[in-house]
């Protein structure tokens, strides 16, 4: 797949936002914030960072993608279609009876979905159980695994099982995001099951540590190129990120962490992400 710069990796990420609000406006359910604030690591994962051919989605060669948090798949599906894993018309469809976009993704149901998630904290191991076969079964330094984590589901005793079990096996073929926004859905989550300090948590499971601004493309893709060069050791990057990013009645607050918008609502949010031109600073990235 061809990269992309990061002037169109910026648009990109603007109109996989604005693709998120048309898609829970139709459905009338999912998740608003968490997708948003995902948008700019996922434009840059799909568009430039991983190796992989929407048109051929079972390349051998990819590069793979496991979403651990699958509430948030909204971005998921609005990334895949517009990199042409299928029709942009079908995001409409999410969450409909019969719709290939369920709302947590289901593996066998679209082309190009690597693993199935609905419970919290699976994706950390299904990620890690592939990275090791890739490092010690197949033995295939080109291919790299990418895991996506939502910072309230760091509550899961599961993840930090996988933590230990990649940290033992220096699955260096393994990159982890931790999707720092500091929202859950009952609250913030330092007043649910404060996590701090998270940096040395994960170093003290035999992790390498990266902390970007999770809506810098620049940094996401650098710290990629990082992970990527580490061989001894997986790689985690704590990507601090704004919940409901680019919509202003929804940023930060956390009881948009599973609620959709209303059509009213949507149209304002649309409206938001529309005039964002005019905070971008890359010449030509405004919508």
């Amino acid at each position: 797949m061809v990269k992309l710069t990061i002037p169109q990796i910026e648009q990109k990420a603007t109109e996989i936002r604005r693709d998120i609000i048309r898609m829970l406006a139709a459905a009338g359910s999912g998740h608003s914030a968490g997708p948003l604030g995902l948008s700019d690591i996922f434009a840059a994962l799909y568009f430039n960072v991983m190796n992989i051919r929407p048109e051929e989605p079972e390349w051998a060669d990819r590069d793979v993608f496991f979403l651990s948090n699958g509430h948030c798949v909204p971005v998921q599906y609005a990334t895949m279609a517009e990199a042409g894993y299928f029709p942009v018309e079908e995001l409409l469809t999410l969450r409909k009876f019969g719709s290939r976009l369920q709302g947590h993704p289901e593996r066998e149901k679209l082309p190009g979905l690597e693993n199935t998630s609905g419970p919290l904290g699976s994706g950390l191991s299904q990620a890690s159980g592939y990275a090791y076969s890739l490092q010690y079964l197949d033995e295939n330094p080109r291919r790299f695994v990418y895991v996506v984590m939502g910072d309230g589901e760091l509550n899961e005793g599961n993840i930090w099982e996988a933590a230990m079990f990649a940290g033992k096996y220096k699955l260096s073929q393994l990159v982890a995001f931790v999707d720092r926004n500091n929202i859950q859905i009952d609250g913030t989550t330092e007043d649910v099951m404060p996590l701090e300090d998270l940096k040395g948590k994960w170093e003290s499971f035999g992790w390498h540590v990266v902390e970007i601004d999770g809506h810098n493309i620049t940094s996401i893709i650098d710290a990629t190129s990082q992970a990527r060069a580490i061989t001894n050791r997986p790689t985690v990057i704590i990507a601090h990120t704004i919940p409901g990013k680019g919509v202003d009645f929804m940023e930060y607050n956390y009881k948009w962490h599973g609620m959709p918008p209303n059509a009213e609502q949507a149209k304002e949010a649309l409206e938001d992400l529309r005039t964002l031109g005019g905070q971008i600073t890359h010449e030509g990235a405004g919508v």
